[in-house]
């Protein structure tokens, strides 16, 4: 899948917006980054970039020291539930 994005990329010189929770993957795929808290973005630019800007070695260092220094655990309201139950039992 990868490699059909890249090549979407080069060979129609088309922008390509993905998002994702894994920084190893973030650094392989991306060309530039942006790091969002909170709905907000607080940082954009290459891996290298954000390391150099945050002191920091890994790009996951990088995502800990703009955000604060602890992966907070998101918190879904009650119809965020009930849209997740749904889900559950529309695949029945």
């Amino acid at each position: 899948m990868w490699d059909y994005i890249k090549d979407i990329n080069k060979n129609e010189n088309m922008t390509v917006f993905f998002t994702t929770h894994y920084m190893e993957e973030a650094e392989k795929i991306a060309q530039r980054i942006a790091i969002i808290d909170h709905g907000k973005i607080i940082a954009i630019g290459t891996d290298d970039q954000l390391k150099k800007q945050t002191k920091t070695e890994t790009l996951e260092d990088a995502f800990l020291a703009l955000t604060g220094n602890v992966i907070r655990d998101e918190e879904a309201g009650a119809v965020d539930r009930m849209r997740a139950h749904r889900r559950m039992w529309r695949r029945s």
